[in-house]
């Protein structure tokens, strides 16, 4: 079982982080230095938990109802020709900003901004965006928030309690200031309003009814892994708010996805979450 567990650990680790991701991890966690977060913050619970697979896609289907966040996704971020480096980029940021040193933080903080001042365009309907607009940086974050958040809750190995949600809220704050969106939720209250107030914004263009067949029909995966991949898509769909469902024309199936969908995506995440951690030491192991 040792070997089946560090087979598929591996698997997904380098799926997820990328062929550099043995040394940016280690170089992420062994690297001395203050860091933004301490050990007992929220953040590192929330980002360190197989929910986040969840929660990821979730962010992704979400995001993408903005129709000036999604034009600039579909025209710049090469997310179908290169998905899975897209992926493994988005993960060593949220990997170095929650765990890193704060001058390596910074530094990933930076990079993004750069590459944010230099995506700009406009929709086929001509309207104008610019990836460092703070309005449009402020709805990516709040959509992923919300995202890691809500799966968390449902599936993560320790849920948080109400002062322990708002406390994520707000360390996610820190790293969204420092993108540059202004005045970020800092508790669930606030995150709650934010979405609400970006409602009337959003709506499913064709390029977000296309990424949403492509991240749930069409990933570019072997059909071995194909399965377990629907599995943390459904799970990701079942936790979307209704209204984003309907934009996105994907319907309910009450009853189904409230046992059958919900037990599936516990058990995925179980299993993700035992092959990615350390084996218990054996017997007579000091350690």
């Amino acid at each position: 079982m040792d070997t089946l567990r560090e087979r598929l650990g591996r698997a997904l680790f380098t799926r997820v982080a990328g062929p550099a991701g043995p040394v940016n991890r280690d170089r992420i966690h062994g690297t001395p230095g203050p860091r933004w977060f301490g050990p007992e913050r929220p953040i590192r619970t929330v980002h360190g938990d197989a929910s986040m697979f969840i929660g990821g896609l979730r962010a992704l289907l979400l995001q993408s109802l903005h129709p000036l966040a999604m034009a600039a996704v579909a025209a710049h971020s090469g997310f179908r020709g290169d998905p899975w480096g897209r992926l493994q980029r988005t993960s060593t940021f949220l990997a170095v900003t929650t765990y890193g040193t704060a001058d390596d933080a910074g530094r990933a903080v930076e990079r993004v901004r750069a590459v944010h001042e230099r995506v700009r365009g406009t929709t086929a309907t001509g309207e104008a965006y610019h990836a460092a607009d703070p309005h449009l940086l402020g709805w990516v974050h709040v959509a992923e928030v919300d995202s890691f958040l809500t799966a968390h809750q449902r599936y993560g190995a320790h849920p948080l309690d109400a002062a322990g949600c708002d406390a994520y809220i707000a360390d996610t704050a820190r790293v969204a200031e420092a993108l540059g969106v202004v005045d970020p939720p800092r508790d669930l209250a606030a995150l709650t309003g934010r979405l609400a107030a970006y409602r009337p914004e959003l709506r499913a263009t064709r390029e977000a009814r296309d990424a949403a067949r492509f991240i749930l029909l069409h990933p570019p995966l072997p059909w071995l892994v194909r399965p377990p991949y629907a599995v943390l898509a459904a799970n990701a769909l079942s936790t979307l708010p209704p209204w984003a469902r309907e934009l996105l024309g994907v319907s309910r199936l009450p009853g189904v996805e409230e046992t059958l969908v919900r037990a599936s995506g516990h058990a995925m995440t179980r299993t993700i979450r035992w092959a990615m951690s350390p084996p218990p030491p054996a017997a007579g192991d000091p350690r």
